[in-house]
């Protein structure tokens, strides 16, 4: 495994992270915590050092799974990057499995109050990374958010402030960077080798003013595996079935053909690990966090790590054509 620091003033973390949105065990169809667990296990084996969460996912399942495992890895390195501001905690409904409405909430006292449940859950003193969780600009525009990741790091209960931007508002987002580049230690982007706007807006910007990038996405839900097809459907307790309906995967599908043949180059490799090690090429990444559910999907991941960024040669082919 390679590592890098995460910008001027994060920690050093591994180059693949893992990404555990879906050990939470909601919104990716069926998980097993036993599998999840084994998961964990085989990314820490494989040189994982972060691993990337949030309060929502499993409404606090996922960072519930990271501290059993970490209670039985006492000597692990681990950077655990979590988020907050989507408050499932003061649903005026819930369902049948006792679950509301989420809702964003980036006022101040509710982000100290989500961070001290987090702090709980994982079973930490302190919180490496502290990420805003997607905010609308309109939250991003108030006071409240900035002030609390402040308090927070003044209080000692989380050591770097980082911010996960909403998907495929960039350009308009980019501006914050301006603004709270002081107090943001990382940033989280979505960014693959068929969704590129990162390229144009954020990422100079975070390597202006020395801002760590964690790349999220970079095997498009899956799609970037290759075990996907334009007929491929998903159930209706999985977020896909709409993140990659029939339309979207269609359009995605037209998009990758164009660059088989540059995939074709590098055909000892998986077709995950080229995604990987693309995203791991662009001078602004420092690490990629691949969703995983089981130790083989773990170790196939690590594995670009181990390689690193694609040579030069290697990289031009996966120009897309204007």
């Amino acid at each position: 495994m390679q590592y890098r620091k995460l910008g001027a003033r994060g920690p050093q973390v591994s180059t693949v992270g893992c990404g555990c949105w879906a050990i939470g065990g909601l919104d990716w169809g069926a998980t097993d915590d036993a599998e999840s667990i084994a998961a964990l296990h085989a990314a820490l084996d494989g040189g994982v050092t972060l691993l990337d969460t949030a309060d929502v996912y499993g409404r606090g399942h996922s960072e519930e799974l990271i501290a059993r495992v970490l209670r039985e890895r006492r000597d692990a390195a681990v950077v655990i990057a979590t988020k907050a501001g989507n408050d499932f905690y003061h649903a005026t409904e819930a369902d049948d499995e006792g679950y509301g409405p989420i809702r964003q909430n980036y006022d101040k006292d509710y982000i100290v109050f989500a961070v001290e449940k987090s702090l709980k859950r994982l079973g930490v003193e302190a919180i490496d990374i502290l990420q805003l969780h997607s905010a609308d600009l309109q939250q991003l525009e108030r006071d409240d958010p900035w002030e609390a990741l402040e308090t927070l790091k003044r209080s000692g209960k989380i050591k770097h402030a980082g911010w996960s931007v909403q998907s495929f508002q960039e350009s308009d987002q980019a501006a914050i960077l301006d603004r709270r580049h002081d107090l943001l230690d990382v940033i989280q982007v979505r960014y693959n080798v068929l969704e590129r706007s990162a390229e144009r807006d954020l990422f100079p910007r975070a390597m202006h003013y020395g801002i760590g990038v964690i790349v999220r996405i970079p095997l498009l839900f899956g799609l970037l595996t290759g075990k996907f097809s334009r007929d491929s459907r998903f159930g209706p307790d999985d977020h896909r079935r709409f993140n990659l309906s029939s339309d979207k995967l269609a359009d995605y599908f037209e998009q990758f053909e164009k660059l088989e043949p540059a995939y074709a180059q590098l055909g000892e490799q998986t077709q995950a690990q080229t995604s990987l090690r693309f995203c791991l090429s662009h001078p602004a990444c420092h690490t990629v966090i691949p969703g995983a559910k089981t130790p083989a999907q773990v170790r196939d991941n690590v594995r670009a790590g181990t390689l690193g960024a694609l040579a030069p040669e290697d990289l031009a082919r996966f120009q897309l054509p204007s």
